[in-house]
């Protein structure tokens, strides 16, 4: 008797050299990161060397807590210390809910394409292509936008410490904050190609600094402003105000830009996902373990400097310093504290700005390995610098963007302000459409992987793409008041919406004739080879369609499930005529293959076969 060998193509019929391990179940299994990426028709291009504490801090540190905070305080001191506080509070805990809905995604699906590859296997077939397309570009956007926030940021935090060295004899001009800015921004990519190969060891010590900053503020404030100058509880927790004309309840939920802007990015754990090890669990307890430790550390803050703050909230949002954050530690530490805490919180903006040009990176060379990008065959190169494989030339293309986006920097503060709500609603939208997809859609094609919350699963997803939205809302409002003027306009919606209808006009008129979706890299010319040796050492061999990718008919489209029921019904047949069976998966055909042999073992078939016989 000879075996039986079963292969389940990809749609390209790729197959990854030695996919498959034999188990004393007679079961293939996909067992290590490198079998799971292949079988969604990716090669290993890239080194794994995160730890999932390293991936949690890249999140960690991306998020920047305090750092943040400092950073959109002029979005939520206006409502009152009520709106600031309980603003971070009930937005943080939505946010949680969000992250629940991506880990339950990156854990089945972990690639660094991340949101726009589960777009495309999730959504149906007739919108997964222009849907993918869409949610790719609106995540460069958003990231590229983050890049410019944290590092607009940076500019004003770091110029608020020369106007207090000076007394404030001294402020910056538009030019010279985007002088910074870009300095900044160029000393990223610099620190991103030369640290690459440490880079997941310093994530380690960057969340240590960002914890050192948190606890060394909650600790400080109070005893800086003294136990008889502290705000009481009803000033903190009751007590809200209104800086703005829109109507105070409105004021109270524009609160909610500062924790939405904040915890956001952790969606930088999936694009790390090609170079974590033990991705399906290190990418979703990091994106866990990051948004719950910031919502709760965050609302700890968040009452230390309401305790501490100054009940002239106009004197603190317009500060001559330029940054509330700095004059918030003026009055309670002085001049000598207040330039220590802030050159430490500078140090973490610096940092929180270097590990998004990183997470930035990888999402910029996952889709330009696509073909989506401008110039894809250029930017999806990867390069050996330093001693070590990097995408060079994604980061060098993510900085150079930066750059040029963050000239808004020149226009106006109310221009500058529209890079933080870009990051809003870039990120947002390219949440949206693949947890919309999972949640409509995904009961035929979502696999779980080792990390899933069940039956919650689903009204998880509905929770948070109901979440997003109102988010994408809440940030394209102008925050002064309803009736905005060109110094005070949002303009993040001139910048957003030209992005998403380029995109898409992008796709239908050019992008339709050969954009696909995401593309297996796996070598082609390895098929022959793998085959040939399994039929050569005797092995019959049985190539199995996959349904789902068969050629469309006037029949109902298969799914996943389908193809996962037709290999299942092919192999127990096999193993019911006393034959073993070696399944052998790759690209696309790994998850229906997977859940195909679930359950499936010699013992257990040859039982119901004899059952059968007698």
């Amino acid at each position: 008797m000879s075996p039986e060998t079963i292969e389940t193509p990809s749609t390209g019929g790729d197959v990854e050299k030695n996919p498959v391990h034999r188990t004393d179940k007679d079961v293939a299994v996909l067992g290590s990161d490198e079998e799971l990426l292949a079988s969604l028709g990716y090669k290993q291009e890239l080194k794994r060397n995160f730890a999932m504490s390293e991936v949690f801090g890249i999140s960690f540190s991306i998020i920047g807590l305090l750092a943040s905070i400092a950073s959109t305080l002029s979005f939520s001191i206006p409502g009152g210390p009520a709106s600031m506080v309980w603003g971070w509070f009930l937005a943080g805990g939505c946010i949680f809910v969000v992250g629940l809905a991506l880990a339950d995604l990156s854990s089945a699906m972990p690639t660094s394409g991340g949101l726009y590859w589960w777009t495309h296997h999730l959504a149906p077939p007739k919108l997964k292509n222009p849907l993918s397309f869409l949610v790719g570009y609106s995540n460069t956007l958003g990231l590229v936008a983050g890049i410019c926030s944290v590092d607009y940021g940076f500019a004003l935090q770091f110029t608020s410490v020369i106007v207090m060295a000076k007394d404030g004899n001294w402020s910056p001009t538009r030019g010279e904050l985007y002088a910074v800015f870009l300095g900044c921004v160029l000393l990223h990519g610099c620190l991103a190609t030369v640290g690459a190969r440490i880079m997941g060891k310093l994530q380690n010590v960057f969340v240590a600094i960002n914890l050192i900053l948190v606890v060394g503020t909650i600790i400080a404030l109070p005893i800086g402003t003294g136990a008889a100058k502290l705000n009481d509880a009803k000033y903190i927790f009751v007590t809200t105000e209104n800086l703005t004309t829109w109507p105070t309840g409105w004021a109270f939920m524009l609160a909610w830009l500062s924790p939405i802007w904040t915890i956001s990015c952790f969606d930088s754990c999936v694009h790390m996902s090609e170079e974590a090890a033990n991705a399906t669990k290190a990418v979703p307890y990091g994106i866990l373990m990051a948004t719950s430790s910031t919502w709760i550390l965050g609302f700890a803050v968040l009452i230390a400097i309401a305790a501490c703050i100054n009940h002239d909230l106009a004197a603190v949002v317009g500060t001559s310093l330029g940054q509330p954050m700095a004059q918030i530690y003026l009055d309670a530490l002085g001049k000598s504290g207040a330039i220590g805490f802030m050159s430490l919180l500078i140090l973490c903006q610096f940092l929180m700005g270097l590990s998004i040009v990183v997470a930035c990176s990888r999402q910029s060379w996952a889709f330009s390995r696509d073909g989506a990008l401008p110039f894809s065959s250029f930017f999806r190169v990867i390069s050996v610098k330093f001693g070590f494989r990097l995408p060079f030339r994604a980061i060098w293309g993510v900085v150079g963007l930066a750059g040029a986006l963050g000239l808004l920097c020149l226009i106006a503060a109310a221009a500058s302000n529209a890079l933080f709500s870009l990051l809003i609603i870039g990120n947002n939208v390219a949440y949206i459409i693949p947890v919309f997809c999972r949640a409509m859609w995904g009961d035929k094609n979502f696999v779980p992987g080792a990390f899933y919350t069940g039956r919650a699963s689903k009204p998880i997803a509905w929770f948070a793409v109901v979440f997003l939205i109102f988010g994408v809302l809440l940030a394209m409002f102008p925050d002064g008041g309803p009736s905005p003027t060109p110094q005070n306009m949002n303009y993040a919606i001139i910048v957003s919406f030209p992005v998403w209808a380029g995109a898409l006009a992008y796709y239908y008129i050019d992008a339709y004739k050969w954009f696909t979706g995401p593309k297996t890299t796996i070598d082609a010319q390895s098929t022959p080879t793998e085959v040939d040796g399994l039929h050569n050492a005797g092995y019959d061999t049985l190539a199995v369609e996959l349904q789902s990718v068969s050629p469309p008919s006037t029949a109902p489209a298969k799914t996943v499930a389908d193809d996962a029921a037709h290999i299942h019904g092919i192999v127990e047949a096999l193993a019911r005529d006393d034959k073993e069976v070696l399944v052998v998966m790759s690209s696309h055909g790994g998850i229906p293959g997977t859940q195909a042999v679930k359950n499936l073992t010699k013992k257990n078939d040859r039982s119901k076969a004899r059952e059968e016989k007698e």
